[in-house]
C-alpha cells in the first residue's frame, strides 16, 4: 500500500494546530484505504492555505491561479477518465474567486471529488471575510462588522442538481475520512463542504465552536431524499454533519462527451494526427 507521503521531510506552511493538518490525513488514509496508486490521482487546486494540500501528498497535481481549480479538474477528467480527480481549495478561493466555476461545473455532473476547507474567513491574507463569513463578524478588514449574508454553498449545489453533497469537519477525522471517499468514489460531481478552524484569524469559529454548532445526522437518515438534504442544508443555526444528498445514476460530464460515445479509449492514449492539428492551426 502506497501512504502518500513524501520520503523527504516537508515544511508545511500552515500554523501549528491548523484544521488542515487533519485534513491532510483524512485525505491520504482514504486514498490508502480506496487502495488508490499515486500515480492514479491528481488534486487540482488554486490559491490559498488549503490550496496547498496537493504541495503536501504524492500525488500528481496542477495548482493554478486563484479560484480556477475546478475547471482544470474537470479538464483533466475529461481527457483521461480513468485519473481520480479531486478539486481542493479553501471557501474563499472555491465559493469567491472560483464562484462562477462552482455554479456552472456542478450543471455538468463531472465525475470528481471537490474538498473544500471552510473555515469562514481568507487564512491566507490575514482573516478578512470570506465568502461563508458571518454576518456582523469583525475582521481585520470588515473592522465595523461584515454586511453580507454568508454564501451556503449546501444549498445552492442542491439547487443546481449536485449528485453528492456533504459536509465533515476537521475535529473528527475518522468520519471525514469516510465521507472523503464516499465522495471520490461516488460517479458524478461530489462536493464535502469540511469546517476546520483558522487558529490564528478567526478567533470565533474555533474547534468548540464548531463541535457545540454541528450535530451528526441520525443513522436512519435518507440521503435520497431531496426536500430532507435541502431542509438540512438551510439550517444555519446547527449544522449537520454527514451525507446530506445522493443521487446515483445520473450521466456524467464525461459519459456525454460525443468524443466517448464510440470509443471509451481516454483521449490522452489516442494517436494523434499532426497533420490534422497543423491543418488546424492554419485555419
Amino acid at each position: 500500500m502506497k501512504n502518500f507521503e513524501f520520503e523527504q521531510e516537508l515544511d508545511i506552511a500552515w500554523c501549528p494546530g491548523c484544521g488542515n493538518f487533519n485534513i491532510r490525513t483524512s485525505l491520504i488514509e482514504a486514498l490508502q484505504e480506496l487502495e488508490l496508486e499515486p500515480e492514479q490521482v491528481v488534486i487540482s487546486s488554486g490559491i490559498g492555505q488549503a490550496a496547498k494540500m496537493p504541495q503536501y501528498i504524492d500525488v500528481n497535481y496542477f495548482n493554478g491561479l486563484h479560484g480556477r481549480a475546478l475547471p482544470v479538474a474537470v479538464a483533466i477528467k475529461a481527457a483521461n477518465p480513468d485519473l481520480t480527480v479531486i478539486a481542493e481549495g479553501g471557501d474563499g478561493d472555491m465559493y469567491g474567486e472560483g464562484g462562477n466555476h462552482f455554479i456552472h461545473n456542478i450543471r455538468r455532473n463531472p465525475n470528481i471529488a471537490h474538498l473544500v476547507h471552510n473555515n469562514m474567513v481568507y487564512g491566507l491574507t490575514k482573516g478578512q471575510a470570506s465568502p461563508t463569513s458571518k454576518k456582523s463578524m469583525q475582521t481585520p478588514v470588515q473592522t465595523s462588522g461584515v454586511a453580507n449574508e454568508p454564501f451556503n454553498p449546501l444549498a445552492v449545489a442542491l439547487s443546481l442538481g449536485a449528485t453528492f453533497v456533504a459536509r465533515a469537519f476537521s475535529g473528527y477525522p475518522e468520519q471525514t475520512k469516510e465521507i472523503i471517499k464516499q465522495a471520490i468514489t461516488h460517479e458524478g460531481y461530489a462536493l464535502v463542504d469540511i469546517f476546520h478552524p483558522c487558529v490564528t484569524f478567526n478567533k470565533i469559529n474555533n474547534f468548540k465552536w464548531y463541535k457545540n454548532n454541528c450535530y451528526q445526522l441520525s443513522a436512519d437518515y435518507n440521503r435520497n431524499d431531496f426536500n430532507m438534504a435541502m431542509e438540512k442544508a438551510l439550517d444555519v443555526e446547527h449544522f449537520a454533519l454527514g451525507v446530506l444528498y445522493q443521487k446515483q445514476g445520473q450521466p456524467t460530464f464525461e459519459q456525454q462527451l460525443p468524443v466517448y460515445q464510440n470509443n471509451q479509449q481516454p483521449i490522452v492514449h489516442r494517436k494523434r494526427d499532426l497533420d490534422k492539428v497543423s491543418e488546424l492551426l492554419s485555419l
